[in-house]
């Protein structure tokens, strides 16, 4: 048992623009979080993931990065940032702060210099492509935001790709110059005291030579020659060796599309570069063959499938990540529970799962609160670059029913996990005093830290008690997985065995009762609960209530 504080912390991504405003303009900022620090501290997680505060002109909320060095005027100053670091330090919490160098801003130093003229130094900092013969496009690959994946500028006569949108141009990690610049920066901030680093789209930074595309007529998904490319795994052992490795801190990568044994070569010991990444898998189990867009009912087999191969895949070699939802994801208790009549069961019982899970779990703002999905009536009310993009393509110029695709963003859209975090049932939820960036969920009435940190019986303090627990019992850390009732419709049940300790994890996925009956050999007769959803008076042990989590200690 390797002890490490990556594996036994427990992580919260703050967003920033939707956490907390303290000046009124109603974006949220560095002071707003500063000013919650101690609920953060009380809630007990150890290391707060902020989402890109760079300087960025926010074609994709910050995630379009114009200068590394700098913060965004809207989030602050950076005298803002060094007290928010100084604040979490103080109470003992760390910093993990969002690395995204798979692509920069088109408004960046870098690629001002670099669209400039064919010859400036910066020119290779970026992919760039006369196109083909006939004037069109270098390949045929498409944007994750819709449309393709490059574009032509009229300064220079070639094209520029961007896997994101079109103000995202996308570096270029075959120039040794360009990694040097990136190494910089992150040292920049490890030397300022940062704990760690998320790396946005961390996997997509190695492109095949030549970038082919498939062949078929039209846009095409490219992702097979930009999806751990041939070089990944040499440029993220070159950053470990030349950063990472020199100071004491985090690493979770995001990884769309990695597989177990993928995953492995990134997270393994003595691979030298990740500690974990973030996969999509069990994020696809309720999309279609076409989009996430294409919106199909998840089933328990399906979520339980995924995760326990990803549970067994990196059991020997390699940790988890452990996560629901996050800023790109709707929330969970929306998409896995039942955000009504179940609300609170259910949110519990996915937090339950969360965290006795073998990896490190990762709590998105308000979650802890049982936030649910908004549903916003009309598009204009969405402000998502994404969303506005697919609606564009599928009901401007597509033609599809405007009422379906509505539908489709409500249920998975980003902007589900943007809307302002609900501090109180004062006008705004408490999170300005101006209008705030994006509309507020019409439930902060109901749903919001002032009523959750009051009321003992909350999601917030279910959350306060599986972080403590998690403190408490290395089992929970390091202890081993194996999946029972393997083929249980309703019910996910697995044991985490650390020595002579094993604990019981059942979990009812379904909004109605569902008997439980063990396998032969195990029992819970003289077991403990450690803990329960529902009060543990008046329960049957043959039978779980709708949404209802039990975590037994058996008998040893």
């Amino acid at each position: 048992m390797e002890r490490a504080f990556w594996k036994e912390a427990v992580v919260y991504q703050i967003y920033p623009r939707s956490f907390k405003d303290s000046n009124g303009d109603g974006i949220g900022d560095l002071q707003g979080i500063c000013s919650k620090l101690d609920y953060l501290k009380e809630l007990g997680v150890d290391v707060i993931w902020l989402s890109p505060v760079y300087k960025s002109p926010n074609d994709d909320n910050g995630y379009d990065i114009s200068d590394y060095y700098d913060i965004m005027d809207e989030f602050g100053t950076m005298e803002d940032w060094e007290e928010l670091l100084a604040g979490l330090h103080a109470r003992g919490m760390k910093l993990m702060m969002d690395l995204v160098v798979n692509h920069s801003s088109d408004e960046h130093a870098w690629f001002v210099e670099s669209r400039s003229s064919k010859d400036n130094p910066y020119r290779d900092y970026y992919i760039w492509h006369p196109g083909k013969e006939d004037g069109s496009a270098p390949n045929n690959w498409t944007s994750f935001f819709s449309g393709s994946a490059w574009q032509m500028d009229e300064a220079t006569g070639e094209y520029y790709l961007h896997l994101f949108t079109k103000k995202q141009p996308d570096l270029n990690w075959e120039n040794p110059k360009l990694r040097k610049s990136v190494y910089d920066m992150m040292s920049f901030w490890l030397d300022k005291g940062v704990d760690g680093f998320r790396m946005d789209v961390i996997n997509l930074i190695s492109k095949v030579p030549g970038l082919p595309d498939d062949g078929k007529e039209g846009l095409s998904d490219g992702s097979p020659y930009y999806m751990n490319g041939p070089r990944i795994h040499e440029f993220l052992q070159e950053m470990n060796a030349q950063v990472l490795s020199r100071y004491d801190v985090m690493t979770v990568g995001e990884a769309p599309g990695v597989t177990v044994e993928e995953a492995i070569h990134y997270t393994g010991k003595d691979r030298h570069e990740l500690q974990m990444v973030f996969q999509f898998e069990h994020m696809d189990v309720d999309s279609g063959a076409n989009s996430k867009w294409d919106l199909q009912p998840w089933t328990l087999s399906k979520l339980r499938g995924v995760l326990h191969k990803w549970q067994t895949g990196l059991a020997e070699d390699g940790w988890n990540s452990l996560y629901l939802n996050n800023h790109d994801q709707p929330r969970m208790v929306s998409r896995f529970g039942n955000d009504k009549e179940y609300r609170l069961e259910s949110a519990k019982m996915l937090a339950t799962l969360l965290h006795t899970l073998k990896g490190t779990p990762y709590i998105y703002q308000g979650e802890e609160l049982g936030m649910t999905n908004v549903k916003f009536a009309s598009i204009e009310e969405y402000r998502d670059v994404e969303i506005h993009n697919m609606y564009r393509e599928q009901v401007v110029e597509g033609g599809a029913d405007p009422g379906t695709i509505l539908q489709a963003i409500q249920t998975k859209g980003r902007d589900n996990a943007r809307t302002p975090m609900q501090w109180s049932a004062e006008a705004n939820a408490g999170f300005t005093t101006g209008t705030p960036w994006i509309g507020v969920n019409p439930n902060y009435t109901e749903i919001n830290a002032e009523e959750a940190v009051a009321d003992p019986g909350s999601i917030y303090h279910y959350y306060r008690q599986l972080i403590a627990l998690r403190k408490q019992n290395p089992v929970m850390v390091y202890g081993d997985y194996e999946l029972i009732m393997q083929d249980h419709e309703q019910i996910y049940a697995y044991t985490r065995t650390l020595a002579e300790e094993k604990w019981l994890i059942v979990l009812n996925f379904t909004g109605h009762p569902v008997a439980l009956e063990l396998p032969e050999g195990l029992s819970t007769e003289g077991g403990d609960i450690v803990i329960a959803n529902y009060p543990v008076e008046g329960m049957d042990s043959s039978q779980l209530r709708p949404f209802e989590a039990r975590v037994y200690s058996l008998k040893a």
